[in-house]
């Protein structure tokens, strides 16, 4: 099974990338941890091809949970996938999330991916490509390129999922967990 997780900045992504892949036993893929260098260093625009051909190796696996939005990597992972699960929340569910984790993050300092010594503080709150920010700013951008996505016949060979709540998380994992079991074809 190789699931894509996509929606706004703060939504829940990597939070439930980590418990399906632990309930799947399924290798995760954080994109954000194969595209953040050390210094934030942003290598989808830094060295692009390197990002992307990272992305499609990770993607060429038997099975993966994936979670991120990065517009250039979709394509690659897309194709490969065998489910799609959108976190369409509410713009205010997804603002407290992303302003709790980051108010978190920066207190206690913790390296977001190992390896990077990316740590948030406060100060990076006053920049425009600060979560918060980010995601209020491309909420709605978000909704309408998410909702066109899961309308695209292209797609039709995928399991689609969208979530619109917080609660409907636990049906979806039984079910992708019952998917997984019975070898369900998409």
């Amino acid at each position: 099974m190789r699931v894509v997780i996509i929606g706004s900045a703060g939504s829940g992504k990597t939070t439930l990338a980590k418990a399906l892949s632990a309930r799947l036993k399924t290798p995760l893929v954080e994109l954000d941890a194969l595209n953040w260098s050390a210094g934030w260093r942003w290598r989808v625009e830094a060295e692009p091809d390197a990002f992307l051909a990272d992305v499609e190796r990770a993607a060429e696996a038997q099975d993966w949970v994936i979670d991120g939005n990065y517009r250039r990597a979709l394509p690659l992972v897309l194709r490969r996938a065998t489910d799609l699960i959108w976190l369409d929340y509410s713009r205010t569910l997804v603002m407290s999330r992303v302003i709790r984790r980051s108010f978190g993050r920066a207190l206690f300092r913790r390296e977001l991916w190992p390896g990077t010594g990316n740590r948030e503080d406060f100060l990076r709150w006053l920049r425009k490509d600060h979560p918060i920010r980010w995601a209020w700013d491309t909420f709605g951008r978000r909704r309408l390129q998410y909702g066109a996505l899961f309308a695209d016949p292209l797609l039709a060979g995928l399991r689609r999922h969208r979530l619109d709540a917080p609660g409907q998380t636990g049906a979806l994992l039984a079910k992708l967990e019952r998917f997984q079991r019975e070898g369900a074809p998409c």
